[in-house]
């Protein structure tokens, strides 16, 4: 389902659960992996990377949906993965190596920077189109790492974004064909990897204070 593996500075995150849904498993093993990230010593960078055509479709609704009064906890719970991502003491890189779909594709702005595969796969916020609105902590991440207007047509449209249009839109970092999406993320957080994990945190607690602060408050509107 997830599985971390080191290689030199660089932590290599792999989830491989299918659509990669957010299941409560799911979230555990990640969170578990994070905190073997936080735990290290040393130089270090963590990438994170799905498997086949999906890096991650978000929620589990079919869980969801058999588990309705667990609804607002979990939502928590996924809030709390993405302000993990934010506070985590070293660079990280998302590997986009297939469909980003919803609380995927916030899974992948969680993130420092991404790389997309240009041959398959697209970014999208399908919110509206499924007849639901975001949590406020969701929007806070949306709209702090997305200019205001991708992220208003992101999230109002439910557009679909290819890698070269995810890239000219800000979305993404860089670009690369199946082959070269891992190698190029790996690359990338290994340039990054030297830089103090706490220091790194820090700028990035400060950039996104608010941010932070929607994800780690209530799941719905007061």
């Amino acid at each position: 389902m997830i599985e971390l593996k080191r290689e030199g500075d660089v932590f290599v995150l792999r989830m491989d659960a299918g659509e990669n849904r957010f299941h409560p498993d799911f979230l555990a093993a990640a969170n578990e992996a994070l905190t073997e990230v936080e735990r290290a010593e040393g130089p270090k960078a963590l990438v994170t990377t799905g498997a086949g055509k999906f890096y991650s479709n978000g929620l589990d609704l079919e869980w969801l949906g058999a588990h309705q009064e667990e609804f607002v906890p979990y939502l928590e719970s996924v809030n709390a993965l993405y302000a993990r991502f934010l506070e985590l003491p070293a660079p990280t890189v998302a590997a986009v190596n297939g469909h980003a779909f919803a609380g995927g594709a916030m899974l992948a702005l969680a993130q420092d920077f991404a790389v997309m595969r240009t041959d398959r796969g697209y970014f999208c916020l399908p919110e509206v189109d499924l007849g639901m609105s975001f949590t406020p902590g969701m929007s806070a991440l949306i709209q702090g790492r997305l200019t205001a207007p991708v992220a208003h047509e992101a999230m109002l449209t439910g557009r679909r974004y290819a890698a070269e249009q995810a890239r000219e839109a800000g979305i993404v970092q860089r670009t690369a064909d199946e082959a070269g999406v891992l190698p190029a993320a790996v690359e990338l957080a290994a340039s990054l990897a030297g830089k103090d994990g706490g220091t790194v945190r820090a700028i990035r607690v400060g950039l996104y204070k608010h941010v932070i602060a929607a994800l780690r408050g209530p799941a719905l509107p007061e």
